[in-house]
């Protein structure tokens, strides 16, 4: 039996974040299910309201991207009437977000040692930079800032190049992920105690747990690895390599593969090597490796070399830019691409959830909203109730 809206209908989120990183993870939460009331500064709104261009008829396609499924409440808690509509929406509400600097909801009564002892089966997520504790937790957190300290710009980029950040917000957008998977966890231990608890998450923790198999290797070693351009650490070869007319990566990922590579691309005397013949040797001999690869590929368009590949069962894909992938027909396949209509920019299209419930027939219902849009329809089903 399908639904519409998901497992966490009934959840009601009251989301105070602004930028990325929160309303990431209250997106994430109003694809599964959940209602999520944004609220906002009625004058400035969240900060990505004005991030552009580009605009889609003067809304910004960054704010777009990350706030659908919502509806924005716009009020001022600072002032005497804006809390006591936000205390209405706190009665009610199952988890409260908010990615302000440490502290400074203190002074309005809204940290979560005052909230939980009024609702003590609120669910508190606190999305900061550096968390809620330790020597730096009073400092702002920002993306590129937890990408550089978070050793992922130490990573990326060529050997003999500068350091460099991903395309993608990785530390705001990890984040993002890392909370709405504590809050699911923290509804889920609710179930069991009917109590909230404090969910504490940080962009530094988060860029940090994501280093996994490099954090591996220092700790094994003692040596902080280093910028290897496409290609991977661990596994040869697995990189990106150039055709005739473009680029692609093979990810050959055991000694079988490499073997029906060898053959796909017509060097069987490769497979042959004993230079060559675990990956263990592959990895330690790759300057040797490469060369002969490389030359290879340049000798031939980059579906010549694809359509071998696949045909010998080796790993490889086209680098494609964004627009090439959202015209993908597989794109098309798994409904990933949605468009909804929008109360001033038109049509907006959106990335669809990648999480496919059965249950759930769609995960988008309702565009990103305009500043304030549901207020007086919210304040209203919420005041007449109190």
């Amino acid at each position: 039996m399908t639904t519409t809206r998901g497992p966490l209908d009934g959840v009601l989120v009251l989301d105070l974040s602004r930028v990325l990183s929160g309303p990431y993870c209250s997106m994430m939460l109003a694809d599964m299910g959940a209602r999520i009331i944004k609220v906002e500064h009625p004058v400035r709104g969240d900060d990505t309201r004005h991030w552009g261009p580009p605009f889609q008829h003067g809304e910004s396609v960054y704010f777009l991207s990350v706030n659908r499924n919502k509806e924005s409440v716009a009020l001022d808690f600072a002032t005497p009437e804006g809390r006591r509509l936000l205390d209405a929406l706190l009665a009610r509400a199952d988890v409260f977000i908010e990615n302000f600097r440490p502290g400074t909801l203190d002074k309005f009564g809204l940290e979560y040692a005052s909230l939980s002892k009024t609702y003590p089966a609120l669910v508190y997520c606190s999305i900061s930079g550096y968390g809620q504790t330790g020597r730096r937790r009073l400092e702002p957190g920002y993306d590129a800032i937890a990408q550089a300290e978070g050793a992922i710009m130490s990573v990326t980029g060529l050997p003999d190049g500068p350091p460099l950040r991903p395309g993608l917000p990785i530390a705001d957008l990890s984040t993002g992920m890392f909370a709405a998977s504590g809050i699911l966890a923290a509804l889920f231990g609710r179930e069991r105690t009917g109590r909230g608890q404090h969910v504490d998450v940080a962009l530094l923790d988060s860029v940090a747990a994501l280093l996994t198999y490099q954090a591996g290797a220092y700790f094994a070693t003692g040596a902080a690895p280093g910028r290897l351009g496409n290609r991977h650490a661990m596994i040869a070869p697995y990189d990106s390599f150039t055709a005739s007319d473009g680029d692609f990566i093979l990810a050959v990922g055991n000694d079988a593969q490499f073997q029906r590579c060898c053959e796909a691309v017509g060097l069987p005397e490769l497979a042959a090597d004993p230079r060559f013949t675990t990956n263990g040797e592959r990895v330690s001999r790759y300057v040797e490796l490469r060369p002969i690869l490389e030359a290879r590929f340049r000798t031939a368009d980059r579906q010549t070399w694809l359509a071998a590949l696949a045909r010998a069962g080796v790993p490889a894909g086209p680098v494609r830019d964004v627009g090439e992938l959202m015209t993908d027909p597989q794109m098309q396949d798994r409904n990933m691409v949605r468009t909804v209509p929008h109360p001033t920019a038109g049509e907006v299209n959106v990335i669809n959830s990648p999480v496919k419930l059965s249950d759930v027939p769609d995960a988008v219902r309702t565009a990103p909203p305009v500043l304030g849009q549901h207020t007086s329809a919210v304040l209203k089903e919420f005041l007449h109730d109190d």
